[in-house]
């Protein structure tokens, strides 16, 4: 009970975030009739499998899609449609390494706790503008019912596991939204999220650090501690490393920058001191295609 409400806790505050950004975006016409998240962006009838919507029947419609069962109950008969295929699915993946767990004294909160709250307010979004929405790893089908939200979220507590995702097989029209703080080898993370490229979806890298990570505000004797590990290492005068960590830290950057544009990703860095609002609207205008328009 108490993992439930912590997941329904977690979907709401990533509702009260994703509440945020619509009224700043889209016009609410825009909102309800079309797909604000995902290449295409439309939802409506087609070839596909999952079904849509019932509509009564009209001259020229083949009587091969006439639902029997539904017409049986009423005086009309009603074509059965299916959801056009096209429609995009869009994959969470927040990041349960263990690095993840980390929280200076200059961040209200951990980075595991913004990246599961920015990646479900991303899939409140997608579920408001009736797109499928699926967690990477996890055992459930994506879909676009609100249900589906309490139930990644309840993947997101659980879960635990590599600190890169999992290769895995996604439909046509899928997007990919990944956050982690993936200081993992730029060869490391090419190896995970490479063969999705390959394989044709549009992905979104973002890089969740803590505001220590990024600055190195110690100063003195500082023992750093692997915190997945047993590796650790003193430094008797920890401000004197201040530079060489920050260019060491920003050639990574570049690198994995390089990588995401090689295979037409996008890279995103977010610290955890700024709100998260700012990261969801920067993720809404890359998946929901303004920098293409």
């Amino acid at each position: 009970m108490a993992q439930a409400a912590a997941a329904l806790s977690l979907t709401d505050r990533a509702e009260a975030a994703g509440r945020v950004l619509p009224p700043l975006l889209v016009e609410a016409e825009r909102l309800a009739a079309t797909v604000i998240l995902g290449d295409h962006g439309r939802k409506r009838a087609g070839p596909g499998e999952s079904f849509w919507q019932y509509r009564p029947y009209s001259f020229g419609d083949s009587t091969q899609r006439i639902d029997w069962h539904k017409s049986a109950r009423s005086d009309r008969i009603y074509i059965r449609e299916n959801e056009w295929e096209a429609a995009n699915t869009l994959w969470l993946w927040a990041s349960p390494a263990e690095s993840m767990t980390f929280r200076s004294h200059l961040s209200r909160t951990s980075k595991r706790d913004r990246a599961e709250l920015v990646a479900l307010a991303c899939g409140v979004l997608a579920v408001r503008a009736h797109e499928r929405v699926g967690a990477v790893g996890a055992p459930h089908a994506p879909d676009h019912a609100r249900g589906t939200l309490v139930k990644i979220a309840q993947w997101f507590l659980d879960h635990q596991g590599p600190a890169l995702p999992a290769f895995q097989r996604m439909p046509r029209f899928s997007s990919a939204l990944f956050l982690g703080d993936f200081f993992e080898t730029p060869s490391a993370v090419q190896a995970a999220i490479a063969p999705m490229a390959e394989a044709g979806v549009s992905g979104h890298l973002v890089q969740v650090v803590d505001p220590a990570e990024e600055t190195l505000p110690y100063a003195g004797r500082v023992e750093f501690q692997e915190m997945a590990g047993p590796l650790k290492f003193t430094s008797s005068k920890t401000e004197t490393l201040r530079s060489a960590y920050a260019e060491k830290l920003a050639l990574h950057r570049a690198a994995l920058q390089q990588l995401c544009r090689s295979i037409g990703w996008t890279f995103t860095i977010h610290r955890t001191d700024e709100p998260a609002a700012r990261l969801l609207f920067q993720i809404h205008n890359l998946i929901g295609g303004a920098w293409k328009r």
